[in-house]
Order: structure tokens, then C-alpha cells, then sequence
């Protein structure tokens, strides 16, 4: 039986993915010029070399990996090399354009407007850091979510299992009781249900992290353990509330 959800926050409650393409679009006007703002998108999210995956691993600073990652991109859009000094005004510019894209999916407060109707507690579990993440929950009408856990709890992120127990011991329930959800498969759904969770929920949104998972996930009905929706709206059903 479950009895509380733990969230993802990035491209689950928030629309991450459209924050992105407003500061790479805009930062690109000084550095890039005329280039495909869907392509930039792509690149950045895609992180080839996995320089954000390094950071959840506690192998570098999220600073570092954003320096390398701005390099990368740079180096595959003929735009100039950022030493030390040049990435600092670079993600000034770069950050300020991302929390002005920053905004909530539409159905993410009714999702938390039906588990508070049951009763039911929530909280995050991000690889962004805990503080950034209030910030960002805050300036997206989302301050009621609790941030239980962030990457700088442990020092390292999803999908190591020590953070979802973190996560399910703040939330003052058995791993077992608690339902995660989130929109990357791998460190989503499928590690929570590995680190011992009752239930992985994959939202498959639109241009989101994904990756074919035919055969692993029921589709709007749970599979063993495992199940996909397509939005947030659905979530009240899957949990039988």
C-alpha cells in the first residue's frame, strides 16, 4: 500500500527543459549567434561526456561540470573557449536567463492539490542541490512541496539507494509505503523501485529524458512496480486515491 510519493523536481514538476532553451537561446545571442535553439537543447540535455551524472556521483562541483558542459557546447557551435574568468560572466548571463524560464507544468499543483485532499505526504528527492531547489519550487507557486533531499544531502545523487532512504526516512515512512515520481527512467522510476520503493512512476513528457522501456512499465496500470503516465493528472489513479 502506498502512502506517500516522493517527486522528482526538474522536468516533472517544473518544465526544466523549457527554462533551458530560454537561457541557451538567449545566452547564444552573445556567443553562438544564429544557430538552432532546439539543437542547443538537445546538445546540453544530451551531456555526452556526462559531466552531470560525474557530479551526482560526487566527482566534481556542479560549477565544474556547467563550466565543462559550456565548453562542450561551445566547441560543437563554433563558439569561443570559456577559461575560468570568461565562464564566470558567462553564467552570470546564463543563469539569470534560466530562472527567468523557470515556471511550474500545469499539472503539477493539482497533483499535490489531490494528495493533500487524501492526506497523503510528499516531498522532492532532486540531484540539483536542497536550497537551489526551494528557490526554484518557490518561484514556481510550488513553496507548500517540501524539499526532503537534494544531491548536497550525501554528496551524491540519484540513483545511488542511499538517498532514496534518506529521503523515505524524512518523509517518516517505509520505503516499501513510498511512491516515486520522475521523468528520467533510469534514476527515476527504476532506481527507486531497485533501492526497495513500492512504486516507480515514469511521467513521459514530451521531449523529456527517455529511453525504450517497452516491456518494463504498465501503462497507466502498475507492472511489476513499475508504471508510465503521460501526465500528472494521471497520478491520482495510479495511486488509487
Amino acid at each position: 500500500m502506498i502512502r506517500g510519493v516522493l517527486f522528482d523536481v526538474d522536468d516533472t514538476l517544473v518544465d526544466t527543459r523549457g527554462a533551458f532553451r530560454h537561457a541557451l537561446a538567449s545566452v547564444a545571442v552573445d556567443y553562438l549567434g544564429d544557430v538552432d535553439h532546439d539543437e542547443l537543447v538537445r546538445v546540453w540535455r544530451e551531456d555526452a561526456n556526462g559531466w552531470y551524472r560525474a557530479h551526482t556521483r560526487g566527482e566534481m562541483t556542479h560549477r565544474e561540470q556547467r563550466h565543462r558542459r559550456a565548453n562542450d557546447l561551445h566547441e560543437i557551435f563554433d563558439g569561443p573557449y570559456l577559461d575560468p574568468e570568461a565562464y564566470e560572466v558567462w553564467d552570470a548571463s546564463f543563469e539569470r536567463y534560466f530562472r527567468e524560464g523557470w515556471k511550474a507544468y500545469a499539472d503539477a499543483a493539482p497533483a499535490l492539490d489531490a494528495l493533500d485532499a487524501a492526506g497523503m505526504p510528499y516531498g522532492g528527492l532532486s540531484n540539483a542541490a536542497h536550497g537551489y531547489q526551494e528557490i526554484k519550487l518557490a518561484a514556481c507557486g510550488l513553496a507548500r512541496m517540501p524539499m526532503l533531499v537534494g544531491v548536497d544531502a550525501l554528496g551524491v545523487g540519484k540513483p545511488d539507494p542511499r538517498v532514496y532512504a534518506l529521503a523515505c526516512e524524512r518523509l517518516g515512512l517505509d520505503p516499501a509505503e513510498v511512491a516515486y515520481v520522475g521523468d528520467e527512467f533510469d534514476v527515476d522510476p527504476w532506481g527507486a523501485v531497485q533501492a526497495g520503493l513500492g512504486l516507480g512512476v515514469w511521467i513521459e513528457r514530451p521531449g523529456a529524458h527517455s529511453r525504450d522501456v517497452d516491456g518494463l512499465c504498465g501503462d497507466g496500470v502498475p507492472r511489476d512496480g513499475l508504471v508510465r503516465i503521460g501526465s500528472l493528472a494521471d497520478l491520482p489513479a495510479v495511486l488509487g486515491l
